[in-house]
């Protein structure tokens, strides 16, 4: 990330280890991204640290807890009311008036993340993020930052598998300057020796500090790589050191005029402003842009896992042993998808969860216990970490894990339970629809996942549909077969046998 915040999963996504952005679901909230992280705390795809996941998630918990016991289908939400067009160029323009307060935001999401890239050339979306902060024709090199700030504003962006987003917040008087500067980065972007030299070292120094230096910092690279693998999925968002080590100018420059135009983004503005004067706006800054050739998305073919894979890491940056249990499951906006969601609020999501109960407080074999869910555009994930106390075996916390998971293929949720999860449910629902920025990106993810904006108001519509049994359903569905990938961290000294 930039210099301002992150976001989502709804972010429970940049995006894991950073969680990559993701994680999923929780990294699109206002907490996620007021306790930064794409996980990421400064910019791209940064890897969450376990303890920072599970206090989102006690937040998230202790949110929903507060909420009252009528019935959900019995509550009304007021949809969120926006205007939307399409310029002749492709761009895609959506429209939110809030006057709640004096500020804009301006969400600019661009439908390419790391499943787009040459599997010789990863990390080039992630790399885009930082050189979209460089010079264009018109801003000179380290003065696109201070400009906004100088009006008061903030910014920054952040990179998935699927997207590439940048948003700022600014003032209702300094829209313009926002505009303006987005025209200038769609198209104008200068890219040249000094401002990739200088990118290469930060991502870089990134990557070491993230992932090669951080305790399981690799986990997410390995567990996508053997997990999707044969996909474009297999790898992450933070790429490989030598793949942008060693490409040419020209190489950049083709990948920017190849997916930074104007038909493959979505320009989301929600805040303070004048419905005719913003569109003027957007037209000026906007329409004359020429639109890019058509985007190419390939169907993605997932080869089927054919049994358990597992892997065992030394690493010496690890104080405990930890085990990291990757199963598929569905993209995003899939039936089941919801299903999934509250399942896994119930089984790994806060100290009051299935796995936290069982590991951590009742047989301390564990610290911690957590899950991380992935949907992504056209796959999905769901990853179930368990880390060891001092002194006791984590083939013990794997096994557990399973045990957990057994109970409910074969018995189900409490009602109790499900009504927890409706409510957490609920409650995030909402968190992702307070304020500019979080309406923005809603409305911008929407229409780039689905190429339907409404659907921003009636996804709570299908967690009501959702029936307690559907819980047991969809844990046997995708958590009932070995078809999986184990990885187990094991400290560098340790002589424990899986």
């Amino acid at each position: 990330m930039h210099g301002a915040k992150i976001i989502r999963p709804r972010i429970l996504g940049t995006t894991a280890s950073c969680a990559l952005s993701v994680f999923a679901k929780f990294a699109t909230s206002q907490l996620g991204v007021r306790l930064c992280t794409y996980v990421r705390v400064s910019r791209g795809t940064h890897t969450w640290s376990i303890e920072l996941m599970m206090s989102l998630r006690r937040l998230l918990l202790a949110v929903a807890v507060g909420l009252t016991a009528i019935p959900m289908e019995a509550q009304i939400y007021k949809p969120l009311s926006f205007k939307e067009y399409t310029l002749p160029n492709g761009l895609h323009v959506i429209l939110r008036q809030d006057r709640y307060a004096p500020v804009v935001t301006t969400v600019l999401w661009y439908r390419v993340g790391s499943r787009y890239e040459d599997p010789a050339r990863t990390g080039f979306a992630h790399f885009f993020e930082h050189l979209m902060f460089e010079g264009t024709d018109s801003i000179g090199r380290g003065e696109l930052s201070k400009l906004i700030q100088q009006a008061g504003g903030d910014l920054n962006a952040f990179t998935s598998f699927d997207q590439t987003v940048y948003h700022m917040r600014v003032p209702s008087n300094a829209l313009p300057l926002a505009l303006w500067i987005e025209s200038q980065r769609m198209r104008g972007l200068i890219i040249d020796t000094i401002g990739v030299e200088t990118q290469r070292g930060v991502v870089k120094e990134e990557r070491k500090m993230r992932y090669e230096n951080a305790p399981y910092g690799t986990w997410n690279m390995r567990m996508f790589a053997n997990l999707f693998a044969g996909t474009p999925y297999s790898w992450t968002p933070i790429g490989a050191s030598q793949h942008i080590d060693s490409a040419a100018i020209s190489e950049f420059k083709q990948f920017y005029n190849t997916y930074y135009v104007p038909n493959n983004a979505v320009l989301a503005i929600s805040g303070d402003f004048e419905e005719p004067e913003v569109r003027k706006l957007v037209d000026v800054y906007f329409g004359f842009l020429p639109p890019g050739p058509p985007i190419h998305r390939d169907s993605i073919i997932v080869p089927p896992l054919a049994g358990e894979i597992r892997d065992t890491i030394f690493d010496p940056k690890a104080q405990l042993p930890a085990v990291f249990v990757g199963y598929r499951t569905v993209p995003e906006g899939h039936p089941d998808s919801y299903a999934l969601q509250m399942l896994m609020d119930i089984l790994a999501n806060g100290e009051s969860s299935r796995m936290y109960r069982a590991l951590v407080d009742r047989a301390q074999v564990a610290v911690q216990s957590s899950v991380f869910p992935y949907e992504l555009e056209k796959v999905g994930a769901a990853i179930l970490v368990g880390v060891a106390a001092p002194g006791r075996s984590i083939d013990t916390v794997e096994k557990m894990m399973y045990t957990v998971i057994d109970s409910v293929i074969a018995y189900g949720v409490t009602e109790a339970e499900f009504t927890k999860a409706r409510n957490i449910a609920e409650a995030r629902f909402i968190e992702e629809k307070k304020g500019t920025y979080q309406t923005a990106l809603a409305l911008a993810r929407a229409y780039a996942y689905f190429e339907n904006t409404s659907v921003v108001n009636t996804e709570m519509q299908r967690f009501y549909s959702v029936r307690r049994d559907d819980l047991q359903r969809v844990a046997k569905k995708y958590f009932g077969s070995p078809n999986r990938v184990v990885l187990t961290f094991l400290p560098s000294a340790s002589t424990e046998a899986k």
